[in-house]
This record gives C-alpha cells, sequence and structure tokens, in this order.
C-alpha cells in the first residue's frame, strides 16, 4: 500500500478483519447448531426470519445461489419444519417464504450459544477495549447501512 491516507488503511482493515470474523462466526454456529444445519440453511434461518414472506429469488440473491439452489436448501429445510412454503395469493408462480416458530427457536438456539463463545473470548479485555471494539463496530454499522440504503432501488 502506497498510500498513508487513513480511510486506505481502514479499508485494508475492514478487509482483513471482517472475513475472520465471519470464518469464525460460520464455524460456530454450524458447530452449535444440534440439528447439523449446512451454513446456506443457516444463512436462509436469518434471512427469512429477517425478511418474512421473501420470495425464492429474493433467497437466491442473498445467497449468491441460483433459485434451483435455493429450492434445494428450502425443500430441507420444509422437510425438517423449520421453513414454511407457500404459494403467492396474487402471484401464481411466486413462493412465499416464512421461518417456522421451530425454525426461529432452532436458529435463535445455535446464534445465542456462538453469542455466549464469542462473550467468552473477549472475558479478558478491558472494560475500555470493549468500549472502543462497541464503538467501533457501531460505527461500521452505521456506515454501511447507510450505504446499503443508498444502492436501494
Amino acid at each position: 500500500m502506497s498510500s498513508d491516507k487513513p480511510e486506505e488503511k481502514c479499508a485494508a482493515s475492514v478487509m482483513d478483519t471482517i472475513p475472520l470474523l465471519m470464518r469464525f462466526i460460520r464455524a460456530d454456529m454450524r458447530e452449535n447448531s444440534a440439528a447439523s444445519l449446512s451454513i446456506p440453511q443457516l444463512r436462509t434461518l436469518a434471512f427469512l426470519k429477517r425478511n418474512p414472506g421473501a420470495s425464492l429469488s429474493e433467497l437466491a440473491e442473498h445467497l449468491g445461489v441460483t433459485c434451483a439452489t435455493a429450492s434445494t436448501t428450502i425443500e430441507r429445510l420444509v422437510q425438517r419444519d423449520f421453513v414454511q412454503r407457500a404459494d403467492h395469493p396474487q402471484e401464481r408462480r411466486r413462493v412465499v417464504l416464512n421461518i417456522t416458530d421451530q425454525g426461529k427457536q432452532h436458529f435463535e438456539q445455535t446464534q445465542s450459544q456462538t453469542r455466549a463463545h464469542i462473550k467468552d473470548i473477549l472475558q479478558d479485555l478491558t472494560k475500555e477495549e470493549i468500549t472502543q471494539i462497541e464503538q467501533g463496530l457501531t460505527l461500521l454499522k452505521d456506515v454501511f447501512s447507510k450505504s446499503e440504503v443508498k444502492k436501494a432501488p
């Protein structure tokens, strides 16, 4: 990196840190999933929890997969009663997806166990270090939330 601009250094830190955190979270959630769900299945539950009534194409776009692949993921979750699939009332060819109470409970339990594991990792930090991390994450979330709003149609 030839420049000393703080935003470039920060961008490099974000690019180095976020993938490391995501790998940890994904591996831990996979390990904590009592139903042994795959990462795409866990991501599907998370997406449907945030986006009730989403379509298959919206899910596929979120996962970065084809509709056929998303459909296979949904089928497995429907079989386990974690997701409910229904026809759209006005559009015959559209499918509406919702997380079931059982799916929500499983996802929240898995997420809670991972949160506890992260807490254990952070416990040796000082209160000041914890505050710094929280402030940095809040700022990062705010910055990227604004950028996400700009991209929305």
